[in-house]
């Protein structure tokens, strides 16, 4: 009786134990599985810190060259225009061509930021009142805006320029600029609320924060071209026991056309579009048109009895933006540098200080 009772539990057994083995199999399997998934994650991982190092290398190595180019301009000439090697992409790629790897590529573009109008410039600093200079161009500037652009033509430009001001200047709670500025007890009536920065902006973010900014100026939507294409920060200047301002002079030989159409007096803003054509016209591939003299736009027919103002514009630049482009691969990244040309040192000798770095 005891060995008939015997078989089945020893077939149990077996049952159990090929139970277990399939388990453990199972369990195997699974770590198999997930082990080689962690390693490809890991190995995808450092391909892509490989190539997140070497873009960030390729990538500075663009800044670098056009800050050497922009140094090599400086000693050449003291006039800064279209026509230079600087705003030749074909040139710019040239000086590229040793720097970069075969199975990657960069492309480097450099602008001048003094072909901008500069946003801090609207207030005569120190202090808080308009630069009538400035205000000026900034009711050209969106009045032209607004006769372009059918969105906007409802749109009550002097809002904006009041608010800015507000927004700029360092007389808080005290009256608001003309009858539609803004100071902190509008803004803190938002929500959500937020103070009146009262200091020059440090980023154009800031215009959208600004009443009476709508959003069209900030994104290139219905055909309208962004506001930002057309201002800037940059421009700082000393002042004098301590004191900055910005002197918001504009570089008419690299102007966009809208910004030369703010500049120019009013009625003669289709003009703006002439003298762009003036500083690039070629024969035979070479420019024909002698940039270096402030008043270059006298040549430009029908501007030739034109004077502008002096305070407002200048032919040469000390602040440039460079967009370095680094693509690898499928992998690429973008570097926006502003930099500033400069003396340093007892014998002038001229660089580059970065002023922002930005990876995109």
């Amino acid at each position: 009786m005891t060995t008939m009772n015997r078989r089945p539990i020893l077939g149990n057994q077996r049952g159990i134990a090929l139970l277990i083995s399939l388990m453990v199999i199972t369990v195997l399997v699974a770590l198999s599985l997930a082990l080689h998934q962690k390693m490809n994650t890991a190995y995808d991982a450092s391909v892509a810190r490989r190539y997140q190092t070497e873009l960030t290398q390729m990538a500075s190595s663009g800044i670098q060259m056009a800050m050497a180019m922009l140094v090599k301009d400086k000693h050449e000439s003291q006039d800064d225009s279209l026509q230079e090697d600087w705003a030749n992409p074909d040139t710019i790629a040239e000086g590229m061509a040793d720097l970069v790897p075969d199975e990657g590529s960069v492309s480097v573009v450099i602008t001048d930021e003094r072909s901008r109008i500069q946003v801090n410039a609207l207030v005569s600093l120190p202090g808080h009142e308009f630069n009538p200079t400035q205000f000026k161009l900034w009711d050209r500037l969106l009045g032209f805006m607004v006769d372009q652009y059918e969105p906007l033509q409802d749109l009550d430009y002097m809002i904006m320029i009041n608010s800015l001001k507000d927004w700029i200047d360092s007389n808080d709670d005290d009256a608001i600029t003309g009858l539609s500025g803004a100071e902190s007890s509008y803004y803190m009536d938002l929500d959500p609320p937020y103070e009146c920065r009262n200091a020059p902006l440090d980023h154009l973010g800031d215009l959208a924060r600004v009443k009476g900014f709508p959003p069209e100026f900030f994104s290139a939507t219905d055909g309208i071209i962004q506001l930002s294409e057309y201002m800037t920060v940059y421009g700082m200047v000393a002042a004098g026991e301590g004191n900055y301002t910005f002197d918001g002079k504009i570089n008419i030989n690299t102007a966009s056309v809208p910004v030369l159409a703010a500049i120019l007096p009013d009625d003669y803003e289709t003009y703006a579009q002439d003298m762009a054509d003036y500083r690039t016209e070629k024969a035979d591939e070479t420019y024909v048109n002698d940039l270096r003299s402030p008043t270059w736009y006298n040549e430009v027919p029908g501007l030739d009895e034109l004077t502008l103002d002096t305070q407002l514009i200048t032919t040469e630049s000390d602040l440039f933006r460079i967009t370095s482009s680094a693509v690898l691969g499928d992998a690429a990244l973008t570097i926006e540098a502003v930099v500033r040309r400069e003396a340093e040192g007892r014998r002038g000798k001229w660089r580059c200080k970065v002023l922002s770095w930005q990876n995109k």
